[in-house]
């Protein structure tokens, strides 16, 4: 015989439910977050300023010779570096040609060097498998945003075209240099030609000589025709910057959807918090979820019609013995209006408290628990009273304004007498167990002015 397999215990936080929980018992927190934060988007939209961007394009074309070799890669096709391109558009040399390019235009177009050279309002991006570049430039106006774009592309070909031209004019004298030392070994060869004797070896290494430096001569002054002959093209603006009609910032989707996102994460934290650190009890599954207690019937639920009789059912059939205890928390609870009478035909001692030796002749007992009067720490407090005592409690009953009294009653039958109470509270039965009912003794009243 094979035994049965273990029942799967879930692990706590384990299910999605758990987590989602918190939100649902919290909702008022979250959704307060979330408009907060929303809110706050919207406000810090309206606070900050509008700026505009314009962007010119600027295709970069080679210079001369002297261009370093760029390695081919799948973003970068082209013979020119243009990431390294790109980092001197943003430069404070060309940060500076574009200040003064701009200081000449007029005093309708006023910029400052250090203003133009903040990186936040300058991007010079280039697209893959491109010879372009994209300087973007943000300002408060769209007219400035446009006049510095391209001040900046103009100012970026002017320094390169410098650049190319200083290159090649230090190559130009590089060369020419070359070449009047080899003209000048020329002189010299061609002097010591004339004083050597024809067919010796002299003769014949100063004529080879020779030879070798005409040749030389020769390839120098093709490369300096070269280098002077060489077009200095250092790029163009293929499209020229245009003022913008729309502010590129702020942008409406992203400081809404920031101050929403931000309102969630902190509700979402707030409502676990809270979850966490609140124990007040206020509905009837915040008794069983914080203290495990089973709710026998809620009292506050309007919609419920059959809850006395259910309730009696319930206390009758979940109590261990005769007597009960019920105990009501917070303690004033009883100077509530009550409510409908609890009517069985079972018998049961119904215990209140109010003598000592109640606790210690109960055989189980019954929580009436005020909903938002008391936390779950009160409650668990309660319970451990009642475990030292040995009396076990078969549930809770959840009330607002409305409580039974469980107080029992003896109703008159026409073939049997009467019993009687006694002063410790008991009821000494002597009819049959059938014709014992419990009932709220308590009337309408005035709160706070007990019967």
């Amino acid at each position: 015989m094979s035994l049965p397999p273990d029942p799967q215990v879930p692990r706590s936080g384990a299910r999605l439910d758990e987590h989602l929980g918190p939100l649902r018992r919290r909702w008022a927190i979250l959704t307060g977050c979330v408009l907060t934060g929303g809110a706050t988007g919207l406000g810090l939209l309206w606070l900050t300023p509008a700026a505009y961007t314009a962007t010119t394009q600027v295709l970069v074309m080679p210079v001369g010779t002297q261009e370093p070799g760029n390695q081919v890669t799948n973003r970068q096709r082209e013979a020119l570096n243009l990431d390294t391109e790109a980092q001197v558009a943003q430069s404070a040399v060309v940060a500076e040609r574009a200040a003064m390019a701009l200081r000449a235009a007029g005093p309708a177009e006023p910029a400052e060097p250090a203003e133009l050279a903040e990186l936040d309002e300058l991007e010079v991006s280039v697209p893959p498998n491109s010879s372009v570049l994209q300087i973007a430039v943000t300002a408060a106006e769209p007219a400035a945003a446009a006049a510095r774009s391209h001040a900046y592309a103009e100012a970026y070909l002017a320094h390169r075209r410098h650049n190319a031209l200083t290159a090649m004019a230090e190559q130009q004298r590089t060369v020419l240099g070359k070449y009047r030392h080899v003209s000048s070994a020329i002189e010299a060869t061609i002097k010591r030609l004339h004083t050597l004797p024809r067919g010796s070896a002299e003769h014949a290494i100063a004529a080879q000589r020779q030879t070798v430096l005409n040749r030389q001569a020769a390839n120098l002054a093709l490369k300096y025709d070269e280098l002077r002959t060489v077009a200095v093209t250092p790029g163009a603006i293929i499209s020229k910057a245009e003022p913008p009609t729309e502010p590129s910032r702020p942008a409406l989707p992203l400081h809404l959807g920031t101050g929403i996102m931000a309102g969630l994460l902190a509700g979402v934290a707030a409502a676990q918090a809270r979850d966490r650190l609140d124990t007040r009890l206020r509905t009837a599954a915040d008794i069983e979820r914080l203290t495990g207690l089973p709710v026998l019937a809620d009292l506050s639920d309007p919609h419920e019609h059959d809850l006395p009789h259910d309730l009696a059912s319930a206390v009758v059939a979940a109590c261990p013995g005769t007597r009960l205890l019920v105990k009501a928390l917070p303690a004033h609870l009883y100077l509530s209006s009550p409510a409908e009478p609890l009517t069985v035909g079972a018998p049961l001692t119904v215990l209140d408290g109010s003598d000592v030796r109640d606790l210690s002749r109960a055989d189980a007992a019954l929580l009436l628990v005020g909903l938002g009067l008391v936390t779950s720490t009160e409650v668990t407090a309660a319970l451990r009273r009642l475990a030292r005592h040995d009396v076990p409690v078969i549930g809770a009953v959840a009330a607002t304004d409305a409580v039974p009294a469980f107080v029992p009653f003896i109703e008159a039958r026409p073939h049997a007498s009467l019993g009687k109470l006694v002063a410790t509270g008991e009821l000494e039965v002597s009819v049959p167990a059938e014709g014992t009912r419990m009932e709220a003794l308590h009337r309408p009243r005035r709160r706070g002015n007990p019967a």
